[in-house]
């Protein structure tokens, strides 16, 4: 099986694999949380995105890694984490909390889009070997961020008496 095969499949398969889980698991836990907490918890998640600049550390991704791939996902991943940590940051204030989680969310999913567009424009998929100890992450790290995105976009833009009034129903049905 050539390597674009077996990449498409993985990826296809992590977006399948964490669907599952998070519409069993992750998205129950998350209903039942007050707005701003299941906010907090998909920011959390999306803090840990600095961990991206390693698709620019030589040695760790092999040196044919597409630089039109690698850069912007790398500065991309790092600028969504920080946002999400100053969300984090900024709880206690509550418009300066939401301007930070609309922030990391619009940057980090743009960021996730382009990054699979450059991936494509450069041939990443016949070149996965080159991602080396990064493989993991658009295989089984990306999937659950997107998913997350998607979510916190579909939260974002209710009107937050329809979303108390959902979660409230949520919590007495259980």
């Amino acid at each position: 099986m050539s390597p674009q095969i077996i990449f498409l499949s993985h990826l296809a398969l992590g977006y399948v694999a964490w669907f599952l889980c998070f519409t069993a698991y992750i998205m129950p836990k998350l209903r039942s949380m007050k707005r701003v907490e299941a906010h907090r918890a998909i920011a959390t998640l999306h803090s840990f995105r600095f961990f991206g600049l390693v698709f620019v550390l030589p040695g760790v991704v092999g040196p044919n890694l597409p630089a039109s791939f690698a850069g912007f996902a790398a500065y991309g991943d790092f600028a969504t984490g920080v946002l999400a940590v100053l969300a984090l940051l900024a709880v206690r204030i509550r418009p300066v909390f939401w301007f930070f989680v609309a922030a990391f969310n619009l940057v980090g999913a743009t960021d996730i889009v382009v990054d699979y567009y450059h991936g494509v424009q450069a041939g990443l998929p016949a070149l996965s070997g080159q991602l080396g100890a990064t493989y993991f992450i658009p295989i089984i790290y990306v999937p659950l961020l997107m998913i997350t995105h998607v979510v916190a976009f579909y939260w974002l833009a209710r009107p937050r008496s329809e979303v108390t009034s959902t979660l409230a129903n949520n919590v007495s049905e259980s």
